[in-house]
């Protein structure tokens, strides 16, 4: 396995378990980028930004976890890929409204763009209106 596809499948699973930023920061540089085409993230233009907000997803969704489908660098464009569907119930608080006991299983993918061995950039595609509506919140 390349140092970069490592650096992100260990970035990709503390990302995903609500480590934050203070979990993810050793595989970023301080000043990496972020951008969504997403309501939800509008505004959060930074890895770190998003890393503690996936940190606070996983209160109103405690059981929020990953299945991941696929995961692959490209060498030519210094890149990783990642799709996998995330899979929670809003159970906990801190959502729009009160728990509503309803469960999402959202399609995603991170692109991971890698300077020197550190994530430089990374983008989320997701379509966040049907998760919000899977799990009560539109």
């Amino acid at each position: 396995m390349s140092e970069i596809l490592e650096t992100a499948r260990q970035f990709y699973e503390a990302c995903e378990t609500g480590k934050g930023w203070e979990g993810c920061k050793k595989y970023c540089h301080p000043d990496a980028a972020f951008s969504a085409q997403t309501a939800v993230l509008e505004g959060i233009d930074t890895v770190e930004g998003y890393t503690n907000w996936m940190k606070d997803l996983l209160t109103p969704l405690p059981d929020g976890h990953y299945e991941l489908l696929f995961f692959a660098e490209d060498e030519e464009r210094n890149s990783v890929a990642a799709c996998a569907i995330f899979h929670g119930t809003q159970t906990g608080p801190g959502g729009p409204v009160p728990p509503t006991g309803r469960a999402a299983a959202a399609d995603y993918t991170y692109l991971m763009k890698f300077e020197g061995n550190l994530i430089k950039h990374m983008t989320k595609i997701w379509n966040d209106t049907i998760t919000l509506q899977q799990i009560g919140w539109a």
